[in-house]
């Protein structure tokens, strides 16, 4: 029966294809691959020989009407992208919804994740997690996209390019202050390198060092929020010490509740044991 398959690929060591991932490529009909230069040294490398399409980002609306109706016509499509699980941060995720409104049967072969081996080796908790892929280089998208994570507490997961990688690190700093940061390159290749550091340590790490390879950052989210009773705390505080330099209560406590955003009637109760 005709489907399309979802085929997970090495991202550097190709001793990862999965003997299931090598049958699939052997047996369909042909191969939907994002670079077909190099999806053909993966096939050569095994001895496979097969019909290939390009499906990429500049052409994945007509390819892949094509593709899909080549599917719906009895043949069988596996999907490769250059490394890792299609449909991951990648074009291929809008097959796979074409797909799945013309009713076609979609399979995944699973493969290696480099979100996922970079998460596994960040030394960074990984009980709840969020992928935020790349980041736009538009800077008021990316900086939307930042401030939108401020509070974020799961750790976050970006991909980096090593032209950008400078640019990023300084955007994180800057949204989330100086946090850990696991910077994981060239993952399963020959120079696979893990930097766990903090992002003030990186941005000087590579303000002389050029970044080199292909980047997975693993940043720690956001620590979790005091808790209400010490913002109020620190309020009262505030106003008394500014009662302290000549300010009366009420003006104390109004202006201890426009630094700190806690209600100013709270405040002057808690400061003057009355009711203002």
């Amino acid at each position: 029966m005709s489907k399309l398959y979802i085929v997970g690929t090495p991202i550097g060591n190709l001793g990862d294809l999965s003997p299931r991932a090598r049958e699939t490529l052997e047996t369909a009909d042909f191969i939907a691959a994002e670079d077909t230069r190099v999806t053909l040294k993966l096939l050569n490398h095994f001895g496979i020989s097969k019909p290939m399409v390009s499906y990429y980002q500049h052409n994945l609306r007509e390819r892949g009407e094509e593709i899909v109706n080549r599917i719906a016509a009895g043949e069988s499509c596996a999907l490769v992208t250059d490394a890792g699980m299609p449909a991951i941060s990648d074009p291929g995720e809008d097959l796979v919804r074409l797909c799945a409104q013309r009713g076609i049967e979609t399979v995944s072969v699973p493969g290696p994740t480099a979100a996922l081996t970079a998460l596994a080796l960040s030394g960074l908790s990984t009980s709840r997690f969020t992928f935020e892929g790349f980041l736009s280089t538009s800077r008021q998208s990316r900086k939307e996209h930042l401030d939108s994570l401020r509070a974020e507490r799961r750790t976050m997961i970006f991909y980096e390019a090593p032209h950008k990688l400078r640019t990023t690190l300084g955007d994180l700093l800057e949204a989330f202050g100086d946090r850990k940061i696991a910077l994981c390159r060239e993952l399963t290749k020959l120079h696979e390198e893990v930097i766990r550091t903090t992002l003030e340590g990186a941005v000087e790490r590579y303000r002389e060092t050029a970044p080199r390879g292909e980047f997975v950052l693993v940043v720690e989210g956001a620590p979790p929020a005091a808790p209400r009773e010490m913002f109020v705390a620190d309020a009262v505080a505030l106003a008394r010490s500014l009662c302290e330099r000549g300010l009366a209560p009420a003006p104390a406590a109004k202006e201890a509740a426009r630094i700190t955003g806690c209600k100013k009637s709270e405040i002057y109760k808690l400061l003057t044991g009355t009711e203002e």
